[in-house]
């Protein structure tokens, strides 16, 4: 008896392809959020630096930061300020508009520096005393009484000559005769040359390297030596010990003449926290190119350093020290760096999905479709194994009835042409069954 169904075949069960495709999507969509939520924004062309007086070492070093960043396609944006101690209250205030600053070491005192991260320790900046005394002097005590130039209010310079006198007992501010003198650079050098003062502290964040030079030049000016540098380097953990070679100032004028004894805190780059890391690393190999060459008080890339003092050097700047920029970075144009980076970000955990769902979904398609086949074979083993039995003309005409249903189930489900052997097969195995029901 001839089956009165026609078979129909289509190219796609689409049904069945949105059935499979359908998680993928929901999950490659779910994945791409994520990657959009943690992928770092494009980094900004222009950044804050607070720095320092105008013409003192700080100042003068950021703008050397400001060529080589210019050179990159980042605008440095200086913000003068008076050392130390205003940078980086400046950090800490979220409504100052900076994002990184140079801070000498041993200023932090009672603020809180938790938000705050650094860059690296950038170069040691020497406490220099200079003071006119009929005898040299061997302790910091013997100026007791005397005028002495600390630098201005804001400055590191004030906050640690503040704490290095009151180690000797001297208070200052009415406290005891001697007089502290908010003076700094230029301004403390003249008082000293013209006798108004008695003693001047220097340091790179109130003052430049030619103030010391001409001070160290100048008659009747003497330079204190911390012959007591042992001590002060263990009251003070953030200082360290320095030797300044003879001549180190002046070859031709032998000056010092002898070799000399100096205590200094580094100064570190720190940043708040949100910096991009890719600025991060352009920062860094800046300071490379200012600081990483020998000097007075240093080797040949000994700075910058992942030296952790009062700020946890931040996780950015831990890989550039280990690593080194990234490959994005250090082949292309920065903003072409940029944009290459975030697409990257966004396509690798993409491809990570895709490749393998573009060999899964052909095969899981196939299963179902199987499947479904498989199912109907279920259906027609069952019914033969009931023809062979014993059966009425009631209950062959019974299974023959059943017999159709299977082969409509098939029919109807519209399975692809590319199956089309395997249905053929299958209603080969039903047009056996029908014929040995009809026999």
């Amino acid at each position: 008896m001839a089956s009165p169904f026609k078979f129909k075949l289509t190219r796609v069960s689409w049904r069945d392809l949105a059935l499979i495709l359908g998680p993928v999507l929901v999950l490659l969509v779910i994945v791409l959020w994520f990657t959009l939520k943690l992928v770092q924004p494009a980094p900004p062309s222009t950044i804050t630096i607070t720095s320092g007086p105008q013409g003192s070492t700080f100042a003068n070093t950021a703008e050397r930061y400001r060529r080589i960043l210019a050179r990159q396609g980042v605008t440095l944006k200086i913000l003068p300020s008076q050392g130390s101690l205003e940078n980086l209250k400046r950090l800490i205030d979220p409504k100052e508009k900076v994002d990184i600053g140079f801070v000498q070491g041993g200023v932090a005192g009672q603020l809180d520096t938790s938000g705050l991260e650094s860059l690296g320790s950038l170069f040691y900046t020497p406490v220099y005393v200079f003071y006119r005394a009929p005898k040299p002097i061997v302790r910091l005590a013997e100026l007791s009484g005397k005028r002495i130039a600390i630098g201005r209010e804001g400055s590191g310079t004030q906050v640690l000559a503040t704490s290095l006198l009151r180690a000797n007992g001297i208070e200052g501010k009415d406290k005891d005769a001697t007089k502290l003198l908010d003076l700094q650079g230029e301004d403390a050098e003249q008082a000293l040359i013209a006798g108004q003062a008695d003693a001047v502290i220097l340091m790179g964040d109130s003052a430049a390297f030619s103030n010391v030079r001409d001070l160290v030049r100048s008659s009747g000016v003497q330079l204190f030596e911390f012959q007591q540098g042992d001590a002060y380097v263990r009251r003070f953990r953030f200082l360290s010990k320095l030797e300044v070679p003879a001549g180190a100032f002046d070859l031709g004028r032998n000056l010092p003449a002898e070799p000399y004894t100096l205590v200094a805190p580094t100064v570190e780059l720190v940043a708040r926290p949100d910096l991009h890391p890719a600025l991060s690393d352009m920062l860094i190999e800046a300071a490379q190119q200012v600081h990483g060459r020998a000097g007075i008080f240093q080797n040949a890339g000994q700075f910058p350093a992942p030296l952790e003092h009062e700020y946890r050097i931040s996780e950015d700047a831990a890989r550039y020290y280990k690593t080194g920029k990234t490959f994005v970075y250090r082949h292309l144009p920065f903003w072409l760096a940029s944009l290459v980076n975030r697409i990257l970000v966004i396509i690798v955990p993409l491809a990570v999905l895709l490749i393998p769902a573009m060999k899964l979904v052909p095969w899981l398609y196939r299963w179902r479709i199987t499947q479904r086949i498989y199912r109907r074979y279920a259906e027609l083993m069952a019914l033969e194994r009931a023809a062979f039995g014993h059966t009425t003309p009631e209950e062959r005409a019974d299974l023959l009835r059943r017999l159709d249903e299977i082969e409509q189930r098939v029919i109807t489900l519209r399975l692809p042409g590319s199956f089309a052997d395997q249905v053929y097969l299958l209603r080969q195995h039903i047009g056996f069954v029908r014929a040995r029901l009809t026999g």
